[in-house]
């Protein structure tokens, strides 16, 4: 399923280039020279790709499961992209996921597909971990689920403080993970496993 499919088609949308129009008046540009000429139109169809997560629920991209039980799954790192809804200026990073599955797992894939409905749309890295965090499990009735969510913002490198060292970590847990210390801790040593 791509994110397009799912969401109205804005690239005809002249409302938005219009505002681009607007935009690049206002900055002192000029939106009929050569360079800029199509860049309302490239902007709303960047934004078919970079906003294509609304409208879309996590129970229609975990809408497949199989049965099986087993211990902790962990899929990770997955690469993001994302816009902070305070200056709409782009965050990205990875996430980890782990869960342990009660009675169904779902395709590795899914899990791919749960990060790119919520990183897609304006964000806090705050919400988005905790959105992905309850998304799956909710839909996957896990035993915990554990995700942990580590980015780059660019209003941070980019303005005031202008530091364009700082990652920004957060992590939610639910389940098991919340009070098993011991599976939370394996779920990290994986995660530096796989780091090496």
């Amino acid at each position: 399923m791509e994110m397009k499919d799912c969401r109205q088609d804005l690239k005809d949308n002249k409302k938005i280039q219009d505002a681009v129009t607007t935009i690049l008046k206002e900055i002192g540009e000029d939106s009929n020279r050569e360079g800029l000429k199509r860049t309302p139109f490239r902007i709303a169809k960047a934004y078919e790709e970079w906003f294509g997560g609304y409208g879309i629920e996590p129970d229609n991209v975990l809408n497949r499961q199989f049965t099986e039980s087993c211990g902790i799954v962990l899929e990770g790192p997955i690469s993001f992209y994302s816009h902070c809804e305070h200056h709409m200026a782009p965050f990205w990073g990875t996430v980890w996921i782990a869960y342990i599955p009660r009675k169904y797992v779902t395709g590795l894939d899914k899990m791919v597909k749960l990060v790119e409905v919520y990183s897609r749309r304006l964000q806090i890295q705050e919400r988005l971990t905790q959105q992905i965090t309850d998304g799956l499990y909710k839909n996957l009735e896990c035993e915990g689920v554990m995700v942990i969510v580590d980015a780059k913002h660019l209003c941070v490198s980019s303005r005031e403080t202008k530091n364009d060292t700082t990652r920004t970590v957060t992590s939610e847990v639910r389940g098991a993970f919340a009070t098993d210390l011991g599976a939370r801790k394996e779920v990290l040593d994986l995660i530096k496993i796989c780091n090496k």
